[in-house]
């Protein structure tokens, strides 16, 4: 967070947001558009990741950004189990699927790596300048 000014710039927002935004074009291009359910629970776990980065990033301090990074991870895990529910129905195709698998393990990993830098910064957070 140190020379960050606002969480918009973060990296880890920006794949959040690529993410939401293909995982919305797989509902708008696939079959997926008939099961309203997974629509719901797919489109609200993949926003969840930008908004819990946006969240964490807002509160000013690196505490509360790593426990919202950390939630940030587990909408981006749930979003990763519903793709596999959206290849298991038939609403996506292999190939489809192992580039969104791949987007959402890279954007797993990355924000652990973020979150641990936080723990390990002598900087507590723009709230304690």
């Amino acid at each position: 967070m140190a020379h960050y000014n606002s969480f918009e710039e973060l990296e880890i927002f920006k794949k959040a947001r690529v993410l939401a935004n293909n995982v919305w074009k797989l509902i708008q291009t696939s079959n997926l558009k008939q099961d309203f359910e997974l629509i719901n629970q797919i489109n609200a776990s993949s926003g969840s990741v930008m908004d819990n980065i946006a969240e964490g990033f807002g509160r000013g301090g690196n505490k509360e950004f790593i426990n919202f990074l950390g939630f940030a991870k587990g909408s981006c895990c749930e979003t990763k189990s519903q793709l596999l529910r959206c290849l298991d129905r038939g609403y996506l195709g292999e190939e489809t699927f192992d580039e969104l698998n791949q987007e959402t393990q890279e954007l797993i990993d990355q924000l652990g790596k973020f979150s641990n830098y936080l723990k390990n910064s002598e900087k507590r957070g723009s709230k304690f300048d």
